[in-house]
């Protein structure tokens, strides 16, 4: 766990904290939480991800009170989106360096790397969901 900065004008470490935003204004640093968070808060997090496994590619991923935003800030990055119904397949946008996309609320995603990569997420994460990926789902 890490401790959050003294005063609002200590340096954060995005790679360490999350920055929560609060309906009221409010933004803190704090521990990332990846499968809860503070409820109506947004979470900005950061990570250096080495490897599929860092980016959980065997699960989807959902958050049904909001969108998020996945940032590719360095490397690359593949987001790949669950059929909508039993005939579809899976979607896939590729993130270079520099690249977002915008994962509609409620929609079933995961990542799997092009190479390591720094990405970044900003997200509602009360309610995220998990669901490890089965074969050819």
């Amino acid at each position: 766990m890490t401790t959050p900065p003294l005063s609002s004008l200590d340096p954060i470490d995005l790679f360490a904290s999350a920055l929560h935003i609060h309906p009221d204004g409010q933004v803190h640093a704090a521990e990332r939480r990846m499968a809860s968070g503070d409820r109506g808060a947004w979470q900005i997090a950061t990570f250096h991800v080495e490897t599929d496994a860092d980016v959980h590619a065997d699960h989807w991923e959902m958050h049904p009170e909001a969108e998020e935003t996945v940032c590719c800030l360095a490397g690359g990055v593949r987001v790949y989106f669950r059929p909508t119904g039993p005939e579809g397949a899976e979607e896939m946008v590729r993130l270079p360096a520099g690249a977002a996309v915008i994962v509609p609320r409620g929609r079933w995603h995961r990542l799997e790397l092009d190479a390591p990569s720094d990405l970044m997420s900003i997200a509602r994460r009360h309610g995220t969901r998990l669901e490890r990926r089965r074969e050819g789902c």
